[in-house]
């Protein structure tokens, strides 16, 4: 049935090099997700305490932070295979049938995903040369927000175009050339809620 590469494991070096711009990526998201908190708390201090709430604080999480965690983690959560998949009857396909659909499926992804990815870059740039900024009381540069989503969906078309081309390939290998998802758990858990 072919060899099935270790979960969460680099199946070869292109796959090692875009997890490793990921790491970068989700280490930046995380930055900005600790930075939410922080900030939050410092706010909500400030307002309670000293009645001065900071007045840039929503504008600055809602424009720059919230896109930074979201777009700059969708390929790292991808490469862990941490997004929602409704793959109930994969594992029942023959496997070049299978790789051959993932195929197709990641390859139509792709082409959607370098669609968003070219927008974002088109407004990121008509942001940046008309500088374009939020109407909030500290005037953000919009340009910024739009960058988050480039690199975000960018990154994440690369490892779709990748899977699309490895899954293709893996219909003509002997064994699997790409990162397959773990297989579901299917243990009993025993307490209320599965603990």
């Amino acid at each position: 049935m072919g060899g099935v590469i270790e979960e969460n494991r680099p199946a070869n070096a292109l796959s090692a090099l875009l997890a490793r711009v990921e790491t970068v990526m989700i280490s930046i998201s995380a930055a900005a997700m600790a930075a939410i908190m922080l900030i939050v708390v410092l706010d909500v201090a400030m307002r309670y305490m000293f009645a001065a709430p900071l007045v840039w604080s929503y504008s600055l999480i809602g424009l720059y932070l919230v896109g930074a965690v979201f777009f700059l983690a969708l390929s790292d959560t991808m490469h862990h295979h941490g997004h929602i998949a409704l793959d109930v009857f994969v594992p029942l396909l023959p496997r070049p049938i299978r790789h051959l659909s993932q195929a197709a499926g990641y390859g139509a992804a792709t082409f959607f995903v370098v669609v968003i990815a070219w927008l974002g870059f088109v407004q990121a740039q008509d942001a940046l040369v008309s500088d374009h900024r939020a109407a909030e009381i500290v005037p953000w540069p919009t340009w910024v927000a739009h960058a988050f989503l480039t690199l975000g969906m960018a990154t994440l078309a690369l490892r779709c175009g990748y899977r699309a081309i490895f899954h293709l390939l893996s219909v003509f290998s002997p064994s699997d050339l790409v990162e397959l998802p773990p297989p579901p758990n299917t243990d009993i858990k025993s307490g209320e809620h599965g603990e």
